[in-house]
């Protein structure tokens, strides 16, 4: 046999006991970790409502409970267990001055204990005053109908004006705005929405007024015709601006038939 093909064959040979060696060769043992246990968070107890809440709401103990919260997001304005361990008890029979959602913590500035008192007088401002006017039944004079509970209206005022009638010869009447900006708190009996339907138009509308505002409504009442004008959502905060008229428009009613014009 030559050589070169001795040579051939003693490398196949090699090849062929490395490649045994190998396949039977047992693989090492693998070490794997256990991740490490996450750390459990730190967290408390704070009061929540147990459902959604409306406006008016008596609490108990069916409307509240204790859920655990974050301890780093449990801020002192939150009402915690560890602290208030009786909160239950505490606010039994208070009422809600703003509606809460299921599972939104209770605090203590959307509540209040009535102490035996009627729900308006409770959901009141410190220093606020409410006062009804009577209104059209069929919204003539609330927009419509369309003012709800929480809405902000500006009050108007029309009477006749016995001077300019006298000189006329007829009825003549004049209108003005003598209230921007105010909190409707009721229609009817009705303080809020109805699942987000719109409430009956009632016979009054009650409104959140400082004593003097109150007094003006009185007035202004007994002496001439009051009418609400719904103002937008965008207004509610923004400064009054200044409004002029030509002369200070009035209106003249002959044979039942109105007419804007100026003084």
């Amino acid at each position: 046999m030559k050589a070169s093909r001795l040579i051939i064959v003693g490398v196949a040979g090699f090849a062929g006991l490395l490649a045994l060696l190998l396949s039977g060769r047992q693989p090492e043992n693998v070490v794997v970790q256990a991740p490490a246990p996450a750390a459990t968070p730190n967290t408390t107890e704070v009061l929540v409502a147990k459902t959604d809440l409306p406006m008016g709401t008596a609490l108990g103990e069916g409307e509240l409970a204790w859920a655990k919260w974050p301890q780093e997001l449990a801020s002192s304005a939150l009402i915690q267990r560890s602290a208030r361990p009786n909160a239950l008890e505490e606010f039994k029979g208070a009422i809600t001055r703003q509606p809460f959602f299921s599972n939104e913590p209770i605090r203590e500035e959307k509540i209040i204990k009535g102490n035996g008192s009627g729900f308006l007088s409770a959901i009141l401002p410190a220093g606020k005053r409410a006062i009804a006017i009577s209104i059209d039944s069929r919204g003539a004079s609330s927009a419509g109908g369309f003012i709800l509970p929480n809405d902000h209206v500006d009050v108007i005022v029309t009477r006749r004006d016995a001077d300019a009638s006298t000189k006329a010869g007829t009825d003549v009447y004049t209108s003005s705005t003598f209230l921007n900006n105010v909190r409707v708190l009721a229609i009817g009996q009705n303080i809020q929405e109805k699942n987000g339907e719109r409430v009956v138009v009632g016979e009054t509308a009650t409104l959140e007024l400082d004593p003097s505002q109150a007094e003006l409504i009185a007035l202004n009442q007994r002496t001439g015709t009051l009418a609400l004008a719904l103002r937008s959502m965008v207004d509610i905060n923004k400064p009054e601006e200044k409004r002029t008229r030509a002369g200070g428009g009035m209106t003249i009613v002959r044979f039942g038939v109105s007419q804007e014009i100026a003084r």
